[in-house]
């Protein structure tokens, strides 16, 4: 059965967002704490940030320091194939409202992998894809294509989610819908009259 390492991306600059996206509270818990939290629900046997500091879990910095998320996704490939990983899971700490079931469609694909047409991140990636020749500047989608990895259709509800939040704004709107998904179920029934 394959192996499946999660590399969480740490390494971005947070410049339109105000503070560091993985130190970031999020209803009492650390972004990047909720993201690992995730991936190991889902199944990764090992799970690593990349970027410039490793937020208390296994950390690869960043080939080219802020070089952008492709850099950070060789860094994390290289590091999970010495885990003994097959498959990556990649997901951005700007996304820590993401749901298991946001992340199944990628996860029942098989190797090379898949993406999100709509968006480039989450994605799941053969830790021994052909990646000679890229480089850290490469776009995510550049990258997706060079590898063959199935570009699947998201599904609608879940958008939002994958985006993430790289604004106050956003981080806004997704905080009130995780208190809400999160609220005990009593009180979701009451604020929206449907038993989750």
């Amino acid at each position: 059965m394959a192996k499946l390492g999660a590399i969480i991306l740490t390494g971005g600059a947070s410049s339109r967002m105000g503070e560091d996206k993985a130190g970031a509270d999020w209803l009492g818990r650390r972004a990047v704490d909720r993201v690992a939290q995730l991936a190991g629900d889902v199944g990764a046997a090992f799970v690593l940030t990349v970027g410039r500091a490793s937020h208390g879990l296994p950390f690869a910095p960043d080939r080219v320091a802020l070089g952008g998320p492709t850099g950070g996704i060789l860094a994390g490939l290289a590091a999970l194939r010495a885990q003994a990983c097959d498959q990556a899971l990649v997901l951005a700490v700007d996304a820590p409202t993401l749901l298991a079931a946001d992340l199944a469609p990628l996860l029942q694909e098989g190797p090379p992998g898949a993406s999100y047409a709509e968006y480039p991140l989450p994605l799941l990636i053969a830790t021994d894809a052909d990646v000679s020749g890229i480089t850290a500047d490469w776009p995510i989608g550049r990258l997706v294509d060079r590898c063959g990895l199935r570009r699947l259709t998201c599904p609608p509800d879940a958008a939002p989610r994958l985006r993430g939040a790289n604004t106050p704004a956003e981080r806004s709107l997704l905080l009130q819908a995780l208190a809400a998904f999160e609220a005990p179920s009593d009180e979701r029934v009451r604020r929206t009259g449907v038993a989750l």
